[in-house]
């Protein structure tokens, strides 16, 4: 299972225009699990008429953005995933045979 979140936001205090979303994207997958965190910046326009203020988003909104500006969703879930099998089915290990 992949669940992806905005932990938050960065702001204008002027006009609630939204510059910087910050992710996570966390999958899980029994005892196993990955993540990974980035940043999406974003340059809002008050003036636009698409514009939405800090107070009307909600986390779909924001998410939206993210995939829409640069966050690759697909490929970060693949990644995931592929972390995952490797934890499954490790190639190599560490430690000391004592």
């Amino acid at each position: 299972m992949t669940t992806w979140t905005i932990s938050t936001l960065e702001r204008t205090l002027a006009d609630g225009g939204v510059t910087v979303a910050h992710w996570r994207c966390t999958a899980v997958d029994g005892d196993y699990s990955a993540s990974s965190y980035g940043t999406c910046g974003f340059s809002p326009d008050p003036s636009d008429p698409s514009f939405v203020a800090y107070d009307s988003l909600t986390e779909t909104d924001v998410l939206q953005w993210c995939w829409d500006n640069g966050v690759d969703r697909d490929a970060t879930e693949a990644s995931l995933t592929a972390n995952i099998e490797s934890q499954k089915n490790p190639v190599s290990g560490s430690g000391v045979p004592w």
